[in-house]
């Protein structure tokens, strides 16, 4: 009997085969690019998920030795944020307009910033759903429906529109105290509640694969799929955190930090959001600023052959990169405050600094944006005894060194990094009624194996790094 979990990244599609006994047996990748056609526009065409479901499934069940007839249930999480508009039949009508799209400035000038974060816990922002909807009404008058991609892809596989508390609770329409779509909200965006999909648990059976949905995943009809959440809830959920008491640091394409609460906190400075979670507790968190993905765009730009040379490269920097700081906006900044048209910067270069400074410098400056969402959470009362990394990023020893170093605290890493499908295998478990919930399924998973302490001799010069980037980041806000 094999479980399989997905996750619907930004830059690919993995998947998870698992055993009854969760324990993951063999897993693959698809890539497949994005498009971003101008400054604060990003877009991915929904096919592209579509099309590799079925080789990446193939893929992980032959690395698990396991067939198509085996497989008992099916789970997907991914990227949040983005919004698909659809007709009547789920088909797309154009590209998603993903995660770090911004292009909607205009959409969200006329709607009271205070109501959005009192009834919703968001901050008014052109990445969030409600506002790429409004932008997208104005084009496409003849969407019946609008998605986010998880959704999406359960709508094509099971026929069924839904979407967990948790996606919901990222569209800036969802009534946090209610659990439910906020009226006045969906009035102030010009959105009807029928134009999103119906809210339910994460764990929840969507429905079975249809025909069509066997056909795009190369398995039987019928097959339960789960219902599926973000990759922000993912990520900890993966890693087994369903309770109080960690921060996760989800070191992906974007950078997610955020850590499960008892209760909705509003952060009058928005820096932090508060989400719905799978376990019916809060998320606090920052949805992310682009952190993996400023590593991929640097190697490109410089040419570094692949992750491993950046990251000896940056290794042969000292802590503090010679000077040079990175400023970690380049789809706008979300650390240490939400600024949509702050762009990427990197100061203090000299003609003594090399590639390596520079790659020392990405890495650094994405960890002084995590000490700052860190430092708004313990503002806030939220527990951090613990810091958790997941994700591709966590892989990287260097990267873990820079962040305890950061922090002046010891982190550690998760014994399987892609915890995201992790947490689709675990929905999908817990939707097919192989597990009595999905707390107890997640309290199955391994607990991390890997801790890492900060060195002591370069803790003040990532202080000293860490208070340069603030300077910076407060001089360049009035040209923002």
């Amino acid at each position: 009997m094999i479980v399989i979990g997905v996750d619907i990244g930004t830059q690919s599609l993995k998947a998870v085969a698992a055993d009854r006994n969760l324990s993951p047996l063999g897993s693959a990748s698809v890539a497949y690019p994005f498009e971003t056609p101008a400054p604060g526009e990003a877009e991915q065409d929904p096919q592209l998920w579509l099309d590799a479901l079925r080789p990446v499934i193939a893929g992980c069940l032959e690395a698990a030795g396991a067939r198509a007839g085996d497989v008992a249930a099916l789970g997907f999480v991914g990227q949040l944020d983005g919004c698909i508009a659809v007709d009547a039949t789920c088909r797309a009508l154009g590209p998603a307009l993903i995660w770090m799209d911004r292009r909607a400035e205009t959409e969200i000038a006329d709607i009271p910033a205070g109501l959005v974060r009192e009834r919703t816990g968001s901050v008014l922002d052109p990445s969030h759903m409600a506002a790429k909807i409004r932008w997208l009404k104005q084009r496409r008058p003849d969407a019946a429906r609008f998605h986010q991609p998880v959704s999406y892809v359960v709508e094509r596989l099971t026929g069924r529109a839904v979407f967990d508390h948790g996606l919901a609770s990222t569209t800036m329409l969802y009534d946090l105290a209610n659990r439910r779509l906020c009226p006045e909200l969906l009035e102030a965006f010009g959105i009807a509640a029928g134009e999103l999909p119906e809210i339910g648990e994460a764990s929840a059976c969507a429905g079975g694969l249809t025909p069509a949905g066997a056909v795009l995943t190369g398995l039987s009809e019928g097959v339960p799929v789960a219902m599926g959440t973000g990759d922000d809830f993912a990520g900890p959920l993966g890693a087994g955190i369903v309770i109080p008491g960690t921060v996760v640091c989800s070191l992906g394409t974007a950078e997610v930090v955020g850590a499960v609460h008892p209760h909705p906190v509003i952060d009058p400075l928005n820096l932090v959001e508060t989400h719905g979670f799978v376990s019916g507790f809060s998320f606090i968190e920052n949805p992310g600023w682009l952190s993996g993905g400023a590593v991929t765009w640097l190697r490109n730009l410089v040419g570094f052959a692949d992750p491993a040379a950046l990251t000896e490269a940056a290794a042969n920097v000292p802590a503090g990169s010679g000077g040079v700081t990175f400023i970690p906006a380049l789809n706008g900044a979300m650390a240490p405050v939400w600024q949509p048209g702050a762009r990427g910067v990197f100061y203090g270069l000299t003609a003594h600094h090399h590639r390596g400074h520079l790659a020392r410098a990405v890495l650094e400056g994405c960890a002084f944006a995590m000490r700052d969402v860190i430092d708004r959470l313990r503002e806030l009362g939220v527990a951090t005894d613990r810091i958790l990394l997941v994700g591709g990023g966590a892989r990287s020893t260097l990267w873990a060194e820079i962040r305890a170093g950061v922090l002046d605290q010891a982190v550690e890493r998760a014994e399987s990094v892609d915890a995201a499908p992790m947490a689709g295998v675990l929905l999908a478990a817990t939707a097919a009624g192989l597990e009595p919930s999905l707390a107890e399924a997640a309290a199955r998973l391994p607990l991390p194996t890997s801790r890492t302490l900060p060195v002591a001799a370069d803790v003040p010069a990532y202080e000293m790094a860490y208070q340069r980037y603030r300077t910076l980041f407060e001089t360049l806000t009035p040209m923002f």
